[in-house]
Protein backbone atom coordinates (compact mmCIF):
# COMPACT_ATOMS: atom_id res chain seq x y z
CA UNK A 1 0.00 0.00 0.00
CA UNK A 2 1.25 3.22 -1.08
CA UNK A 3 1.53 6.06 1.24
CA UNK A 4 -1.29 8.44 -0.78
CA UNK A 5 -3.22 5.22 0.38
CA UNK A 6 -2.91 5.09 3.81
CA UNK A 7 -3.07 8.28 4.30
CA UNK A 8 -6.71 8.32 2.78
CA UNK A 9 -7.24 5.13 4.84
CA UNK A 10 -6.09 7.33 8.25
CA UNK A 11 -8.56 9.85 7.02
CA UNK A 12 -11.80 7.96 7.03
CA UNK A 13 -10.58 5.89 10.12
CA UNK A 14 -10.64 9.63 11.99
CA UNK A 15 -14.17 9.99 10.38
CA UNK A 16 -15.37 7.03 11.99
CA UNK A 17 -15.07 4.78 9.06
CA UNK A 18 -15.02 1.54 11.18
CA UNK A 19 -14.10 -0.54 8.07
CA UNK A 20 -10.75 1.57 7.31
CA UNK A 21 -9.99 1.32 10.88
CA UNK A 22 -10.08 -2.01 10.63
CA UNK A 23 -8.02 -2.21 7.45
CA UNK A 24 -5.18 -0.24 9.27
CA UNK A 25 -5.29 -2.50 12.15
CA UNK A 26 -4.64 -5.52 9.93
CA UNK A 27 -2.04 -3.55 7.79
CA UNK A 28 -0.34 -2.41 11.10
CA UNK A 29 0.00 -5.31 12.18
CA UNK A 30 1.12 -7.15 9.34
CA UNK A 31 3.75 -4.42 9.25
CA UNK A 32 4.45 -4.62 13.78
CA UNK A 33 4.18 -0.97 13.48
CA UNK A 34 3.69 -0.09 17.03
CA UNK A 35 3.07 3.27 16.57
CA UNK A 36 0.46 3.15 14.18
CA UNK A 37 -1.49 0.47 16.49
CA UNK A 38 -0.97 2.66 19.39
CA UNK A 39 -2.41 5.21 17.82
CA UNK A 40 -5.71 3.38 17.16
CA UNK A 41 -6.09 1.74 20.40
CA UNK A 42 -5.80 5.08 21.52
CA UNK A 43 -8.76 5.82 19.40
CA UNK A 44 -10.73 3.12 20.81
CA UNK A 45 -9.94 0.52 18.67
CA UNK A 46 -9.97 -3.28 20.78
CA UNK A 47 -8.51 -5.02 17.79
CA UNK A 48 -5.14 -3.04 17.73
CA UNK A 49 -5.09 -3.31 21.71
CA UNK A 50 -5.54 -7.09 21.07
CA UNK A 51 -2.39 -6.88 18.41
CA UNK A 52 -0.27 -4.86 20.32
CA UNK A 53 -0.73 -7.68 23.48
CA UNK A 54 -0.21 -10.33 21.18
CA UNK A 55 3.22 -8.54 19.67
CA UNK A 56 4.10 -7.51 23.26
CA UNK A 57 3.84 -11.08 24.11
CA UNK A 58 5.93 -12.32 21.51
CA UNK A 59 8.54 -10.27 22.40
CA UNK A 60 8.34 -10.22 26.00
CA UNK A 61 8.01 -6.53 26.54
CA UNK A 62 6.90 -6.10 29.96
CA UNK A 63 6.69 -1.96 29.56
CA UNK A 64 4.47 -2.36 26.28
CA UNK A 65 2.76 -5.14 28.81
CA UNK A 66 2.17 -2.65 31.67
CA UNK A 67 0.94 0.15 29.86
CA UNK A 68 -1.64 -1.35 28.14
CA UNK A 69 -2.66 -3.01 31.35
CA UNK A 70 -2.78 0.15 33.04
CA UNK A 71 -5.06 1.35 30.29
CA UNK A 72 -7.05 -1.83 30.95
CA UNK A 73 -6.79 -4.88 28.69
CA UNK A 74 -6.88 -7.84 30.95
CA UNK A 75 -5.30 -9.67 28.20
CA UNK A 76 -2.18 -7.60 28.76
CA UNK A 77 -2.04 -8.08 32.55
CA UNK A 78 -2.94 -11.89 31.90
CA UNK A 79 0.36 -11.62 29.62
CA UNK A 80 2.52 -10.13 32.14
CA UNK A 81 1.79 -12.37 35.25
CA UNK A 82 2.20 -15.58 32.88
CA UNK A 83 5.53 -13.68 31.65
CA UNK A 84 6.09 -12.67 35.80
CA UNK A 85 5.31 -16.42 36.72
CA UNK A 86 8.23 -17.96 34.12
CA UNK A 87 11.51 -18.35 36.09
CA UNK A 88 13.36 -18.88 32.39
CA UNK A 89 11.93 -15.71 30.98
CA UNK A 90 14.52 -13.05 30.14
CA UNK A 91 12.86 -9.87 31.06
CA UNK A 92 12.98 -6.62 28.49
CA UNK A 93 12.16 -3.70 30.50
Amino acid sequence: MHDPDLVELRRQAEGGNKDAVDQLVELAGERGDLDELRSLADGGSGDAVDILVELAGERRDRVELRRLAATGSQDAADVLAELDGDPTDEAVD
